[in-house]
């Protein structure tokens, strides 16, 4: 498969050379409702032929289904140009009669490193990062499992996926976070108080998942839109009430700013603004069809200047999830996770 050329970013002290914008396989896994899988592949597919080459997926997207597909989709790349693409995918997560639960325990995510190395269909996975805190186990001995699969070959490079600034000062007293998968989005700002402070700091690799608020920014919901009670959003507060339908009078101010000022979509605006920050080196998007690849991908070259920024900070301040244009937005994290805790 031919890919074109995307400028490539430095994924903090990895040194790895990645896509800015990720193609993210969560919507694959189940938990966004039905999908079509041929659509899938060929949405992972056309992210390749873009030039995209970083491509996240995770051992509790499914337990085996997102990964599997991702490996189908890319069986050409990864049994022949192996080098040229880079997997990241996460474990720590063990699914119980009770529902799922962390375990970041030695144990468990020996195992789980297997398991996805066989439904991915590879020998290596370049990015292994831990879904999310288990502080049941002490962060050092999670590292040190970790550093246990470096030596070992499986993986490459140890990250984590929706710690705070203390839980990677903990982690890293064991062996360097070299990359970060946190929360990011217009409506949810929270992570520019700390976290990437901190990351920015220690020169890790932040790749941002959820910079469309989950479908919500990306300007095709109005105050109809229902989800299929398979759609973790269904059960989701971020997604009803008058909270949902004040976020929808912001998401059609930036339609206008977007089309009006650079002629381009929300969606796509969005994703330059969550790139626009220094700190933050790529935007993980998914799609579970080929349509939107190209707007998503096209994000990475659209430029926004501080004039720009600031009307963003403008128009976001009267959405319901700040009153101020200088407070920085601290919005309940849309996640299935979080509908459960």
């Amino acid at each position: 498969m031919t890919a074109a050329t995307l400028q490539t970013v430095r994924l903090g002290m990895t040194e790895l050379e990645v896509s800015p914008v990720a193609f993210g396989t969560w919507e694959l896994g189940g938990d966004w409702g039905r999908f079509d899988e041929d659509e899938a592949i060929a949405a992972i597919r056309q992210a390749r032929q873009l030039g995209v080459n970083l491509f996240d997926t995770a051992q509790a997207y499914g337990f085996g289904t997102s990964e599997r597909l991702l490996g189908e989709a890319l069986r050409d790349d990864l049994d022949n140009r192996r080098d040229e693409v880079v997997i990241a995918t996460k474990g720590g997560q063990r699914m119980t009669e009770d529902g799922m639960v962390r375990d970041s325990s030695p144990a468990w995510l020996r195992s789980g490193v297997d398991e996805s190395l066989n439904a991915l269909g590879v020998e290596h996975i370049d990015i292994y990062q831990v879904h999310w805190p288990d502080t049941s186990v002490p962060f050092a001995e999670t590292a040190r499992a970790l550093q246990e699969l470096v030596d070992a070959g499986k993986i490459r490079h140890v990250g984590v996926s929706n710690y705070d600034a203390e839980q990677m000062a903990e982690f890293a007293e064991a062996r360097p976070v070299e990359t970060l998968q946190p929360p990011y989005d217009l409506f949810r700002r929270d992570i520019e108080r700390e976290i990437l402070p901190y990351a920015r700091e220690h020169d890790i690799g932040v790749l941002v998942y959820g910079a469309l608020a989950h479908g919500l920014l990306a300007g095709s919901m109005d105050e109809s839109t229902t989800f299929a009670a398979d759609d973790w959003r269904s059960g989701a507060p971020f997604f009803k009430g008058e909270e949902f339908h004040r976020n929808l009078e912001a998401v059609r101010e930036l339609e206008r700013f977007a089309a009006e000022q650079f002629g381009v979509s929300v969606s796509r605006l969005a994703i330059a603004w969550a790139l626009a920050n220094p700190a933050v080196q790529v935007v993980i998007v998914g799609a579970r069809g080929p349509h939107h690849i190209a707007d998503s991908v096209a994000a990475a070259e659209l430029s926004l200047s501080d004039d720009d920024l600031g009307q963003i900070a403008r128009i976001m301040a009267r959405s319901a999830a700040s009153e101020d244009p200088g407070t920085v937005v601290s919005a309940p994290g849309p996640h299935p996770e979080g509908i459960r805790e």
